[in-house]
């Protein structure tokens, strides 16, 4: 069965589950640095080894895909289009296949911003492996806010 599920056609993948919803948690950061900042560092994958660096340790561009490395082997990054609503949802592709669909937005906030990040519980994640998941993006959103508030924006173009 094929869904349109945000900004691409999904097929057979992590966001079709037996259940409607699967539990989640949204974790947020406030960054003292304006939406539009945030939101181009953040828009661009070349960017992502120094913020999620629990996810990999070098990004690459091959035609146009992105790619991470990590010692499971390459994973692969797909960003929402670049759009006027902060929307930095992003699938990552797994070494076996699997496509994990993940929500990201950065929202003004007075001059500066938010990033809200949706944590999805997997199935078959105990309580502790889920709070563990949430703990490492929690660390990732407070990188990002290390980095764009210290203006040590690198990698990318931000």
């Amino acid at each position: 069965m094929t869904r349109v599920l945000g900004f691409r056609e999904i097929v057979g993948n992590s966001r079709q589950t037996e259940r409607m919803t699967v539990e989640s948690k949204q974790i947020s950061v406030q960054i003292d640095r304006p939406v539009t900042d945030v939101y181009d560092y953040l828009a661009d994958p070349a960017n992502m080894a120094e913020w999620a660096q629990g996810l990999g340790s070098t990004v690459t561009e091959e035609a146009g895909n992105w790619y991470l490395a990590t010692p499971e082997g390459r994973i692969g990054v797909e960003f929402a289009p670049r759009n006027d609503f902060g929307v930095l949802d992003h699938d990552v592709t797994l070494p076996s296949g699997e496509v994990f669909y993940n929500p990201m937005r950065a929202v003004a906030n007075e001059e500066g911003s938010e990033v809200l990040f949706t944590v999805r519980r997997l199935p078959g994640l105990s309580d502790a492996e889920f709070e563990r998941d949430a703990g490492l993006v929690a660390a990732d959103l407070v990188r990002i806010k290390q980095v764009l508030e210290q203006g040590s924006v690198g990698g990318g173009e931000g």
